[in-house]
C-alpha cells in the first residue's frame, strides 16, 4: 500500500509542470480529496506474474461487467495480472498519482478529458502501439475514433461510446395526436406546446424542458449548427446559429414562466429512481444516451417509449441526424512501471471478443466497426441500432478539445440559468460568455506554449 499522506511533501513539487495548466485550485482540491486515502501498488502476493493496476470510475453492473472482462484476461494467459480498483474521482487521483510519480498502468477517462491530460504530458502517445496493432480509422466506428484524436496523434483507446438520442413516451405523444417523433425543431416546438398542460398557472406535464436532465447544456449551440471555438485558439459562442440556441431555450421561460418551470422541476426525484421525471411521466420527451434503457428497465419496465435522432432546424437538413459523441476511454500513463505489459492488455480489450462482452454487459454499443450477430441478438435495448448508426453521421459532435473545458462548460451552464430565468438576454449572454473564457484560453495557449519552447 502507498499512502499518499507520506508523499504529500513530494507531491507539491512534482506536480510543479503541471500546475501553471490546470485551473487555478484544482491542484490543491485534489490534493485534499486525496488526503487520507490510499492509492494501491502492485500487490506482492503472485509474484510470479508482472502486475499492472489499472483504474476506473465504474461501479455497480458497468464495473461488474469489467471485471468479469479482466478476470477472463487474468486467466487467459500466465505472465500478467491485471489488478482492477475502482475509485471515485479517478480523474483526479489519476492527475495525482502520476505527477507524484506512483501511477497506475492505466486508467479510464472520459473523452472529454484527453487535451487537459495530454496537455499535461500526463498520458502516452499510442501512435506506434496503433500501427504494431492496427488500430486505425478503418476499425472503429468513425465519431469514436475521432474523439481519441488530439493535435495530429491517438492519445487514448475506445472503452465504452454512447450516442444520445431524444427519448419520447409514446404513450404521451399519441394521446396529443401524435404517431411519430418529431423531425425538425419547428415540429418540435409544436408538439411541445400541445403537450404540456398548465393548470391554474402550475405546469402539470411537460412535453420537452431543456434543463432536463441538464447533462448537455453546452450541446444546443451545435445542435442548431453552431461551434464553441474556432479549433485553434478562438471562443466562438457569439454566432448567429449560437444566439438561436440560446432564444430557443429562452422561448420555454416566456412561454410556460421561469417560476412555474423551475417549481415543476422540484418535485422532479432523483435520476436512479421511479421518480425520474421521464419514468414517472412528467416529462414527455428528453434528451438521453443509450444507457437510459437500463434505468427505464429497472425502475419503470412498463413504460412505452422509443427514441429518435434529436430535431434540426427546418432551414438546417445538413444536421439531420446529429448527436452527441461520448466515450469512456483508456489511457495509459506516463512513466508508469510497466508499459509493456500494459500495452498487451489494451489490445485485449480491442478485440472483438472481449469488447462485445464489456459493452454488452454495460449495454451499449461497440466503438468496433464489425460486430458479430450475437451481439445485435443479446443487445435488449430496443433502438441499439439507432444509437450505432448515428456514430458515423459527418455532423455528429463532441467536446470541444480544448484544455480548458472544465471552466467553458460552467460558464456556459451559468449563462443558460440567467437566460431561462429571464434575467439576461441570449445577447448579453453569449457576450458575456466570450468576454470572460477567451481571456482565460489566451492565458492557458500562452502556457502551455511557453512550456513546449522550453522543451518541458
Amino acid at each position: 500500500m502507498v499512502s499518499l499522506l507520506s508523499c504529500a511533501t513530494a507531491v507539491p513539487s512534482a506536480m510543479s509542470k503541471l500546475s501553471d495548466l490546470f485551473i487555478p485550485g484544482l491542484i490543491s482540491l485534489s490534493l485534499l480529496a486525496l488526503a487520507g486515502t490510499e492509492l494501491r501498488s502492485h500487490p506482492t502476493e503472485d509474484e510470479t506474474k508482472t502486475h499492472i493496476a489499472v483504474w476506473v470510475g465504474w461501479s455497480g453492473f458497468e464495473y461488474d461487467a469489467f471485471q468479469s472482462v479482466v478476470n477472463d484476461y487474468n486467466k487467459s494467459q500466465n505472465k500478467v495480472f491485471v489488478d482492477l480498483l475502482s475509485i471515485t474521482g479517478n480523474s483526479t487521483k489519476t492527475l495525482i498519482s502520476t505527477s507524484a510519480g506512483i501511477p497506475p498502468e492505466i486508467s479510464l477517462l472520459s473523452a472529454a478529458e484527453i487535451p487537459q491530460f495530454a496537455d499535461a504530458g500526463a498520458i502516452e502517445v499510442l501512435d506506434d502501439a496503433c500501427k504494431q496493432y492496427g488500430w486505425t480509422e478503418d476499425k472503429y466506428v468513425p465519431g469514436y475514433w475521432n474523439v481519441l484524436q488530439y493535435q495530429g496523434h491517438t492519445m487514448a483507446l475506445p472503452a465504452t461510446p454512447s450516442t444520445v438520442a431524444l427519448h419520447y413516451n409514446t404513450r404521451i405523444l399519441s394521446q396529443a395526436g401524435y404517431s411519430k417523433p418529431p423531425e425538425t425543431i419547428e415540429e418540435m416546438d409544436e408538439m411541445v406546446d400541445k403537450i404540456t398542460k398548465v393548470v391554474d398557472g402550475k405546469v402539470k406535464l411537460a412535453g420537452f424542458l431543456p434543463a432536463e436532465p441538464g447533462w448537455w447544456r453546452w450541446s444546443w449551440g451545435p445542435y442548431f449548427g453552431g461551434h464553441l471555438w474556432d479549433g485553434k485558439s478562438m471562443i466562438t459562442m457569439n454566432t448567429p446559429e449560437n444566439l438561436r440556441a440560446m432564444k430557443w431555450v429562452e422561448s420555454f421561460s416566456r412561454k410556460f414562466g421561469p417560476a412555474q418551470i423551475e417549481s415543476y422541476k422540484s418535485g422532479f426525484g432523483v435520476f436512479a429512481s421511479p421518480e425520474n421525471a421521464f419514468l414517472a411521466d412528467k416529462v414527455a420527451m428528453e434528451v438521453q444516451g443509450v444507457w437510459m434503457h437500463n434505468f427505464i428497465q429497472k425502475y419503470n419496465p412498463k413504460l412505452k417509449w422509443l427514441a429518435a435522432p434529436f430535431p434540426y432546424p427546418k432551414d438546417r437538413p445538413d444536421l439531420k441526424g446529429h448527436t452527441i459523441i461520448e466515450q469512456d476511454i483508456f489511457v495509459l500513463l506516463k512513466n508508469c512501471k510497466h508499459r509493456k505489459e500494459a500495452i498487451d492488455f489494451l489490445a485485449y480489450l480491442q478485440k472483438q471478443g472481449p469488447m462485445e462482452k464489456l459493452c454488452l454487459g454495460q449495454k451499449k454499443s461497440s466503438p468496433l466497426r464489425v460486430k458479430s450477430p450475437e451481439f445485435w441478438a443479446k443487445h435488449d435495448n430496443p433502438c441499439i441500432h439507432l444509437f450505432d448508426d448515428m456514430a458515423y453521421n459527418k455532423s455528429c459532435f463532441s467536446t470541444p478539445k480544448i484544455g480548458i473545458w472544465p471552466e467553458y462548460e460552467a460558464e456556459i451552464g451559468n449563462a443558460l440559468d440567467e437566460v431561462s430565468l429571464l434575467r439576461k438576454t441570449p445577447e448579453d449572454a453569449l457576450r458575456d460568455i466570450d468576454a470572460r473564457i477567451q481571456p482565460k484560453l489566451d492565458q492557458y495557449l500562452n502556457r502551455l506554449d511557453k512550456r513546449r519552447r522550453a522543451g518541458k
